[in-house]
């Protein structure tokens, strides 16, 4: 990679903080430990750090704040069965009415992400899934409770299109593997504590305060988002990082050629004026946004079925208590948090821009950890945990590089928010389909044969990939062979 694009700016007060922020530190097994550190000291010391800081702790809260009213319903389901009589069937019917909404909702608030603005998205989405989830815990009856679901859905799908968004314009391209891999734990995390904690009340106080209790937190943190959020640097006198790498990159090539750099909207570098609009139909046609969307539907495919069944299938295949079930799928989400963290930062070391070089083996990985999970899983709690946890290490990883990443850099900050809307809805029409197949797959060959339906899942990704990771060895072969 060229050093001019490993020296992007950051867009704070003080250039030498900047330098110091990004400076290339040696390669020793500290290296990990010394740029933390030194992200630390800008975001204490800098002006653009301290709002780069309460932008990423806002939006990290509000995604993992949106599991809260999420994940209740995966974890009341058997109690739900046995006090309202319902059926697996009218259990899986809520899933599908909610996760069919919720893609629909993808595609709709990745568009109204990038017009609207991620504050107003955001703060309205939460306090609308906090008012269904309330609502759901409060009434009894299978129509109603679907409808309620369904709403819920909407309400969720605004999450990630608008947090992506609201994260976009604070952080360049050399920083964002690393940042958008740590803020990516906000799922993990959310995950981990909702059920966690969703458990904790059902077996204390039942599963209507299940619903109640997060309820209330995330409406507050709807009010906090609409109140505090800033949407872009410009709104507080502050240039976006990704302009001022732009900007780096136009002026190198602009004196190279002699001349003033100009970019697609026609203003010299030193004045950007950035679009922040992009149409539809112009990011559904981004290069790469359809295998990366196809990719992103095995993967959350795998990840939904894990989330919404393994606690089930802990329960009632291997016999585990209801709160150690809960507990204990929890290994999945705590090794996504690892996975995702990791290869953010790896990706940002080596191959910035081109993440799907590290997202395809990871992928393939997948397939690989669930076999492993299919051999040693019933012999005990801690196997079980350790090979869960490895595929959940080797799952989101990917995931949060294509869903985030990935859309970050591919739309930009005209497009994306209509990027990741167009990726994760994709990946949500295979959430859609867990159930059913969940559902075909366990009364025809068994739980166990689920896990080898995931595996063939994780190497179909892999293959949907293909062409990208082919396109990018092109791209290296060329760049190399010019330099």
């Amino acid at each position: 990679m060229p050093d001019e694009r490993r020296k992007g700016a950051t867009g704070g007060d003080g250039s030498k903080s900047r330098q110091a922020g990004e400076e290339r530190v040696s390669d020793t097994p500290d290296l990990f430990l010394a740029r933390v550190l030194a992200l630390g000291h800008y975001l204490l010391s800098e002006r653009m750090g301290r709002y780069q800081a309460r932008t990423f702790i806002l939006t990290w809260l509000s995604y993992a704040s949106y599991y809260l009213t999420r994940k209740p319903f995966a974890v009341v389901k058997t109690t739900l069965s046995e006090r309202l009589g319902f059926s697996v069937g009218v259990l899986a019917l809520i899933d599908t009415v909610y996760l069919t909404a919720y893609a629909a909702g993808q595609f709709l608030n990745g568009y109204l992400g990038d017009r609207l603005g991620p504050r107003r998205l955001l703060g309205i989405g939460m306090l609308g899934t906090a008012a269904c989830a309330y609502l759901f815990g409060a009434n009894s009856t299978a129509l109603v409770l679907t409808v309620l679901w369904a709403a819920n859905g909407l309400f969720q799908s605004s999450g990630w299109p608008g947090n992506v968004k609201a994260m976009t314009p604070w952080f360049g391209l050399t920083q964002r593997g690393t940042v958008m891999g740590v803020w990516g734990t906000c799922y993990q995390v959310g995950g981990i504590a909702s059920t966690a904690l969703a458990g904790f009340i059902l077996v204390r106080w039942g599963w209507r305060t299940a619903f109640f209790t997060p309820a209330t937190w995330v409406a507050i943190l709807g009010a906090i988002i609409l109140l505090f959020l800033v949407e872009h640097p410009r709104k507080v006198g502050l240039e976006s990082p990704q302009e001022n790498e732009e900007n780096a990159t136009k002026e190198v090539a602009g004196g190279a050629s002699g001349g003033a750099a100009v970019g697609a909207d026609g203003e010299k570098a030193g004045r950007p004026v950035p679009q922040e609009r992009m149409p539809f139909l112009e990011a559904l046609g981004l290069p790469g946004i359809l295998n990366l969307g196809g990719a992103y539907f095995c993967l959350k495919l795998i990840r939904y079925t894990l989330l919404f069944w393994l606690p089930t299938y802990l329960e009632q295949a291997l016999g585990y208590p209801k709160d150690t079930s809960a507990y204990l799928s929890t290994a999945f989400e705590a090794g996504g948090v690892i996975g995702a963290i990791t290869i953010g930062y790896l990706s940002d070391r080596y191959v910035a821009g081109r993440r799907v070089l590290f997202a395809a083996p990871l992928v393939f990985c997948i397939g690989l950890a669930m076999g492993l999970y299919i051999l040693v899983g019933r012999i005990g709690m801690l196997p079980n945990a350790l090979a869960m946890g490895l595929v959940g290490f080797c799952l989101f990883g990917p995931d949060s590089l294509l869903s985030g990443a990935a859309a970050q850099d591919l739309g930009g900050q005209r497009g994306s928010g209509s990027a990741a809307g167009i990726i994760n809805g994709m990946g949500s029409i295979g959430a859609i389909l867990q159930g059913s197949m969940t559902a075909y797959v366990e009364s025809h060959w068994g739980w166990q044969s689920l896990f080898f339906v995931l595996m063939g899942l994780a190497f179909l990704a892999t293959g949907v990939l293909a062409p990208l990771v082919r396109r990018e060895f092109v791209s290296l072969k060329a760049e190399r062979s010019q330099g």
